[in-house]
């Protein structure tokens, strides 16, 4: 069965516009109870609206906690401190409030490897956040970089005609990975509507992250229900 990861980002996001607390810690044990297998926070350089004390209350309480963020010197301490059971690696938003996406691995000014190798050294697995076509899979590979989630946030709303053509395009980066033998995630933009489309197109995906439309559903339905609704859908 595919794994569920649930990001909590919206929590912080809620109480920095309204200025509320949040308990992250609840959360994560509710995630899990209804069947999340790992919950994920994003932090950026400036630690907003996710702080380290966010990710460190996460972590106690997370039997599975992901921690995705940028590949910077700067965020090394928080992850080692953190010991996140895994690490994704991805693009920081322009405002570093906007949400993440895939990095561009054609940089050379990207410093992944000395991230990653410091990651690897504490013994903590590393993905990374990359676009759905076979170049960025292809520069994933030549990285050495044994797991991957495919960014979905650009093509779940688009007009159908286009949207076929680039699930088309991820369905072959799903196999040329699957073939490289690295795991393979989907994760940006995902919901209830989109989720079995996508899922249909890149059936090899063995991980699935969802965020903000899962915390949006479980302000109507609360919080249990939401996520075992969206666990329903990947079986």
């Amino acid at each position: 069965m595919r794994r569920l990861t649930v990001a909590l980002d919206s929590l912080p996001s809620l109480r920095e516009a309204t200025h509320s607390d949040v308990d992250l810690s609840a959360a994560a044990t509710l995630a899990e109870l209804a069947g999340v297998d790992a919950v994920r926070l994003g932090v950026s350089e400036d630690q907003k609206p996710v702080r380290a004390e966010d990710v460190l209350e996460a972590r106690r309480a997370a039997r599975v906690l992901e921690l995705r963020m940028p590949p910077s010197q700067g965020l090394l301490k928080l992850a080692l401190e953190a010991r996140p059971d895994r690490v994704l690696l991805a693009a920081e938003g322009l405002d570093g409030r906007s949400p993440a996406g895939p990095l561009d691995l054609r940089r050379r000014s990207l410093p992944l490897g000395p991230v990653m190798r410091v990651l690897g050294e504490a013994g903590i697995p590393v993905a990374a956040l990359i676009a759905p076509d076979l170049e960025a899979v292809k520069a994933a590979h030549a990285e050495q970089l044994t797991s991957v989630e495919l960014f979905t946030g650009n093509l779940v709303d688009l007009p159908a005609p286009e949207r076929a053509a680039e699930l088309e395009k991820l369905s072959d980066a799903v196999r040329m990975a699957a073939k490289l033998r690295m795991a393979v995630g989907l994760g940006g933009g995902l919901g209830y509507r989109s989720l079995r489309e996508v899922l249909e197109a890149a059936p090899a995906a063995g991980r699935v992250a969802v965020g903000r439309s899962a915390m949006t559903r479980a302000v109507l339905v609360g919080l249990d229900r939401a996520l075992r609704d969206l666990r329903s859908l990947l079986s």
